[in-house]
């Protein structure tokens, strides 16, 4: 037996209620170990231990692990979580998920988000004039450095501004290439002449190389946006791209020309600009931020890789957790801070999903990365075509879900992960990635090879075949029942195996055939053989019938020879006597 808790008044507050609540759980369940729990749901037991101690507010995927170590409802005990999380903060219950957050946690910033958009306005200035001083211009950056939200909320804006000011229409668009991009944009890069100019962003533009496959359509894609440095096409176009693929920009000519004249980096935010992210938003909305939590914010985030997306979501996951107009560093902590805040968020989510819908949220957001091969994982968006040929029914409930906690963003079109830090920021996807790499890859070039498989309607030639069909039913053995598998994927394989199976049995009559023939033109060489046997043995006999004396004269010279030599025998003797 461990020691005994410490007492608790359960009106001394919302913490120690819950916590008093937790406690009463636990004896209904007959009083578990905290050992014996964390066994049971995989959290530590000074951590369930802890939850109940009524000290501080519990995380929601904590105290579901502590409720269904004693074999509560974990949906039941989300909703008093809630109430007691707002009651704590003094905000009223029914807003802690309708008011409009100031920040915009793992999404990215839009247009219309421009005016919550802080700390990048001078790099933003620099964009616009390299997009109004060159025809074709690159801007790259780390994953996480904010590109995606510095185009939307802080380029396009401004070129809006300056779009509206010139006397020539001008179009401008804002694009990410997908896996056919010459097929899907190729019209909006070559304006008519009675078409106003055109003007391309091209946002995560390493999916040039991470989705579309085929290099022929990849080199179309090229060619039409480097057309833009011939002032005669009528096109302008800034492309943005992740770092780590600039040696693949580099192996591109044009590309390559293009990084050494018109390119722009994106640098890490200043301590100075970190500082405007975090409190800007905030006094924007109407809210305060602490000085000693904006001081530990930029502490912690500044030179940090990749940390904008985390920060963004530990300052959402703070707002949440305020304490009536302020955030607090006490929230912030309780959020689990820049590094726990992504995890703690997904993992609350998937504590409150079922057994079924757990399964169909791996399946789902493996689904949605492109493992690298030599590069870091990427994101990978999931079209509503695609989504809609899941037969999974517990996919769109999961969707929903993953999307109200702002981990996945979607839109008409795709759906897709809020952004890449949450591959790396929450262990349990990262091990599912580890563990399932190669079956991703492969999934990858399935989804790839059924899709042209339907866009060649049905044709057998685009079916797998040989190693590669060996490979595939290694990996998915029961194809039929796979849940990881779409339809049309189940299809393919299906068609690619019955395609095989009959040219087994085609191969096996051709060879039972080849066997039959064969015996057959052995037993025609064989009679044959007799036939010209028996032909010559008759007509030898045939010939002795007709011509007797041929073998008596035979006979005769056979006894003249005998004779012949007994005489010459016989004189050798008398040469001897005398």
């Amino acid at each position: 037996m461990g020691r005994p808790e410490r007492p608790l008044d359960p009106t001394a507050g919302p913490v120690q209620r819950l916590a008093h609540e937790m406690r009463k759980l636990r004896r209904a369940a007959g009083s578990p170990s905290y050992r014996v729990m964390a066994k049971a749901v995989g959290f530590s037991a000074s951590t369930l231990s802890q939850a109940a101690a009524g000290a501080r507010m519990p995380s929601l995927v904590v105290l579901q692990g502590y409720v269904r170590a004693c074999g509560g409802d974990p949906g039941e005990w989300e909703v008093r979580w809630k109430e007691a999380e707002a009651e704590t903060h003094q905000v009223p219950a029914e807003e802690v998920d309708d008011v409009p957050a100031p920040y915009r946690g793992l999404a990215r910033f839009e247009p219309e988000d421009r005016h919550s958009f802080f700390g990048r306005e001078r790099v933003a200035d620099r964009v616009g004039e390299l997009v109004r001083g060159h025809r074709f211009a690159v801007l790259f950056g780390s994953s996480g450095s904010g590109k995606s939200s510095l185009l939307r909320a802080g380029l396009i804006p401004r070129l809006q501004e300056e779009i509206a000011a010139r006397a020539c229409p001008v179009t401008l668009r804002i694009l990410t290439p997908g896996p056919t991009p010459a097929t899907t944009y190729g019209h909006l890069l070559a304006p008519a002449d009675d078409e106003p100019e055109s003007w391309v962003v091209v946002d995560q533009f390493e999916e040039v190389f991470t989705l579309c496959l085929d290099p022929r359509e990849r080199a179309r894609f090229l060619d039409m946006l480097l057309a833009a440095r011939d002032p005669a096409v009528r096109l302008r176009v800034l492309v943005a791209v992740r770092a780590d693929f600039y040696a693949r920009c580099a192996e591109h000519r044009g590309l390559a020309e293009a990084l050494r004249g018109a390119g722009l980096r994106l640098d890490p935010m200043t301590a100075e600009e970190l500082q405007k992210a975090v409190v800007g938003p905030a006094r924007a909305a109407g809210y305060m931020v602490e000085r000693a939590l904006t001081a530990r914010l930029v502490d912690e985030t500044l030179d940090e890789p990749g940390g904008l997306p985390m920060l963004s979501h530990v300052l959402l996951e703070t707002w949440r957790r305020r304490k009536g107009r302020m955030l607090t560093l006490a929230g912030y902590e309780a959020a689990g801070g820049v590094h726990g805040a992504i995890a703690e968020t997904a993992e609350e989510v998937y504590g409150g999903l079922s057994p079924d819908q757990a399964r169909a949220a791996r399946h789902l957001v493996l689904r949605m990365v492109e493992p690298g091969q030599g590069t870091p994982d990427t994101r990978r968006p999931l079209t509503r075509g695609e989504l809609d040929a899941w037969a999974d029914l517990d996919v769109p409930v999961v969707v929903e879900r993953l999307t109200r906690a702002r981990l996945l963003t979607a839109d008409e079109d795709m759906v897709q992960l809020a952004h890449e830090a949450l591959i790396t920021g929450w262990p349990r996807l990262h091990g599912w990635i580890e563990e399932d790499r190669e079956r991703l890859r492969h999934h990858r070039m399935l989804a790839d090879a059924a899709r042209t498989w339907r866009e060649h309607d049905r044709d057998p030639g685009a079916l797998y075949r040989g190693t590669r069909l060996a490979r595939a039913e290694e990996l998915f053995p029961d194809h039929g029942s796979d849940p990881a598998l779409t339809e049309p994927e189940r299809d393919f394989l299906t068609a690619a195996l019955d395609v095989r199976e009959a040219e087994r049995r085609a191969a096996a009559r051709i060879s039972r055939r080849h066997r039959i023939l064969t015996v057959a033109l052995f037993a025609v060489l064989a009679v044959t053989l007799l036939a010209a046997f028996g032909g010559w043995y008759e007509y030898e006999t045939n010939q002795r019938q007709l011509d007797p004396g041929r073998s008596v004269g035979v006979a005769d010279g056979g006894r003249d020879l005998a004779g012949g030599h007994a005489c010459r025998d016989g004189d050798a003797d008398g040469a001897g006597e005398l």
